[in-house]
């Protein structure tokens, strides 16, 4: 009787892989001090990055990009690190990345680059891209070609095909996930971003955990960190 109790007990206690299907997906732009230009709240210090860095490590997370999503089942504490725009000042998260990588602890994150964007002045020329993309800490993706709502552009192939075809000569890396600029989708967009793409980002805030949705891999949350987020927020944040 006791094995019998026992059994049926082992078939309700969750799996490792069951209990890490939940990722955040934590949205960055620039990694820099706040020098008066644009939204200060889109900032964050080097400082601050790297505090937060370190708390994942010493936490035990898991930083992933999207070539690896399958292993958010696999892993302990999955977790995405993303930068929109593409700006140059995101160099300092490499080498936030780079002090801080160990045996047991592998930074990484992705950048979504706007195609038509790269190299220009504060923005990641293309020989930065390139090599970001080999360096073992940064996988490269589509922001669009000029980061227009796509829900109200006229010209979707061209912001979703020509984006990937353009970062991919640069990088010489498959182009599989695409950020929506300003989180805008509808469910054209979702279509014509399923014909080039795996993954589609927005601004939905919260986690992904998996729910075997339509088109949630299309529909991917993400959570922001601002400028003014203190180290106490960020650990309720990836929690």
């Amino acid at each position: 009787m006791k094995k019998i109790i026992v059994i049926v007990l082992l078939l309700f206690i969750p799996n490792q892989a069951s209990a890490a299907s939940k990722a955040p997906i934590l949205l960055y732009h620039w990694i820099d001090e706040y020098n008066g230009y644009g939204q200060k709240e889109l900032y964050v210090t080097p400082e601050n990055f790297e505090k937060q860095m370190d708390f994942l490590k010493k936490n035990g997370y898991t930083l992933l990009t999207f070539e690896r999503f399958e292993e958010i089942d696999k892993v302990n504490k999955p977790i995405f690190i993303t930068f929109d725009d593409g700006w140059k000042d995101n160099l300092n998260a490499l080498s936030v990345f780079k002090r801080l990588k160990e045996k047991k602890f592998a930074p990484s994150g992705t950048i979504f680059a706007i195609s038509d964007f790269v190299g220009r002045p504060e923005r990641l020329s293309a020989s930065e891209l390139k090599s970001l993309a080999h360096s073992g800490y940064f996988s490269i993706q589509s922001h669009t070609a000029t980061h227009p709502n796509l829900t109200k552009t006229t010209n979707l192939d061209y912001e979703l095909k020509h984006s990937k075809e353009k970062i991919e000569q640069i990088t010489g890396k498959p182009v599989i996930a695409l950020a929506y600029p300003y989180g805008s989708y509808n469910s054209k967009v979702v279509a014509e971003t399923k014909k080039f793409y795996q993954y589609g980002l927005t601004t939905i805030p919260g986690p992904f955990a998996k729910k075997q949705l339509h088109d949630e891999l299309f529909l991917l949350p993400r959570i922001y960190v601002n400028y003014s987020t203190s180290l106490k927020e960020f650990a309720q944040l990836v929690k």
